[in-house]
């Protein structure tokens, strides 16, 4: 058995190092480490609860939008607002609008890009993938850089800023839209819709995200030129190497629900383990056993969590604490959300393959054939002559939770207010739950449960096919540690 480490990962937001243990040609065991501590909980004990709305986004720099939602939900609870019809469109539309384009630069700057690595000369498709992917020189960049900029042309007439927006507010957006508005942030979605049909796809949004099978999937991608779109060269890369076989891990998943319309929201909340399950958010623990943080020996529930670092603990590897539901490690991002609101293609993706490279992959592109449409309709709703926000007092004493979707999955952050003040806000993000190390029970988190059996060539200090497991969950880990 030999021990490789494995990091810093280039194309990662914040810090990751794994830690393999090999033998036979492949990872026998694996430990990720986050190593580096934020602190955002400490910061924002003691301070106004509404001084949230200005820190807690402040986590990440990608995904702002999703923690400033989760921050608006928590205060909005404690308020008891309800959110006229304007606000929560406009809300779904910031959000979407992040969601989508980090879906986007995934797939363009940080995945494919590996395919264009030397290891992978002579293989049939390698040249386009080469021409098209490679860092810096490669097309796909040139072509996919700007059409990014341009889509978050929507973040600045609907939030005024990006990142670190003060629009997303408890009871709605804070920044009414004007007709002329309106009839702008439509044109930029044709515009990318555009880009998608032709370049991403080479085919209509509604039919990518009408595709219902394998077997649907496998037709369409026949039927197209190799190199007749990216998400079709994506697919013969992924069925020549296999990717199906990649990084399965424990095949359950969650997911809180994304884009709240009427008494839901679109993407529905829950919990798939083989079958659809309610999601019981009184289940959720935080395990601090692997974790350089102090606590009580038993999990708790974030509600009463605590984040205090001790980077002397014992055993302790991973500044990252270990969520679990119902004791259990849970896997949340595009392909758990989808998989749990339902979509029939990731359903049949996951019960022939469980969670994989391949469907991890598939699930974000085609969340985008799917969100795309619906940004359209939801700015037709929009009546720039309606209120956008609901307005109310902050109690003195609250106890409440904020749960969103960003693109790399479930997000929540539970606040206590006490005295009008901040008295506990603990942060769950998505690669918290993915990322996380091992518990008491010693049970792997579902990364590291993915890289065992990833196949390491002799020779290879960055394993190729380590690197596609790793980043399959697109890890953001300066939300992990907060």
């Amino acid at each position: 058995m030999t021990r490789l480490v494995v990091g810093p990962f280039n194309r990662v937001e914040g810090d990751l190092e794994v830690t393999l243990d090999i033998a036979g040609g492949a990872v026998r065991s694996a430990r990720v480490n986050s190593p580096m501590y934020r602190g955002f909980e400490q910061i924002l004990q003691g301070k106004h609860p509404l001084d949230a709305l200005v820190l807690a986004p402040r986590i990440c720099g990608i995904c702002s939008v999703s923690q400033s939602s989760a921050a608006a939900y928590a205060l909005e609870q404690a308020m008891g607002l309800d959110v006229p019809e304007n606000g929560r469109l406009a809300r779904n539309l910031i959000l979407a609008n992040e969601n989508v384009a980090d879906h986007f630069t995934h797939f363009y700057l940080f995945f494919m890009p590996d395919f264009a690595r030397e290891g992978y000369r002579g293989r049939a498709w390698f040249e386009g993938a080469a021409g098209r992917f490679k860092a810096v020189s490669g097309s796909a960049a040139a072509d996919a850089v700007p059409v990014r900029g341009r889509f978050l042309e929507i973040m600045g007439t609907l939030a005024g800023k990006w990142p670190h927006t003060q629009t997303i507010q408890p009871g709605g957006s804070s920044r009414p839209v004007e007709a002329s508005e309106k009839i702008h942030v439509y044109a930029v979605l044709k515009e990318f819709r555009s880009f998608l049909e032709h370049t991403l796809f080479g085919d209509r949004l509604e039919t990518v995200a009408g595709l219902d099978s394998i077997d649907a999937l496998e037709l369409w991608a026949a039927a197209r030129p190799a190199n007749g779109s990216d998400f079709a060269l994506f697919l013969r890369i992924a069925n020549d190497l296999k990717l199906e076989k990649l990084g399965r891990a424990y095949d359950r998943f969650l997911s809180y629900g994304a884009y709240p319309q009427g008494n839901g929201r679109w993407f529905r909340a829950g919990v798939w383990d083989g079958k659809s399950r309610e999601l019981r958010l009184d289940a959720i623990t935080e395990d601090l056993a692997s974790s350089w943080l102090a606590g009580p020996e038993a999990p708790r529930h974030p509600a009463q969590g605590i984040t205090l670092p001790t980077e002397d603990k014992p055993a302790a590897y991973s500044w990252c604490k270990a969520p679990r539901l119902a004791g259990r490690p849970m896997e949340t991002g595009a392909l758990a959300r989808q998989v749990v609101s339902g979509h029939p293609l990731v359903r049949d993706l996951v019960k022939r393959g469980g969670g994989n490279v391949k469907s991890r992959v598939v699930a974000r592109l085609l969340e985008i054939a799917l969100v795309v449409p619906a940004m359209e309709q939801w700015v037709r709703a929009l009546k720039p002559d309606q209120p956008f926000c609901s307005h109310g007092e902050l109690p003195e004493e609250a106890q409440c939770a904020g749960l969103a979707e960003s693109a790399r999955g479930s997000l929540g952050h539970w606040v206590e207010i006490a005295n009008g003040r901040i008295h506990n806000y603990q942060i769950v993000s998505p690669t918290t739950w993915n990322f996380s190390p091992r518990d008491r029970e010693g049970t792997p988190g579902p990364l590291e449960q993915a890289l065992e059996g990833t196949p390491v060539n002799a020779g290879e200090t960055t394993p190729l096919a380590v690197q596609h497991v790793v980043r399959s969950f697109d890890p953001c880990m300066v939300c992990t540690v907060h």
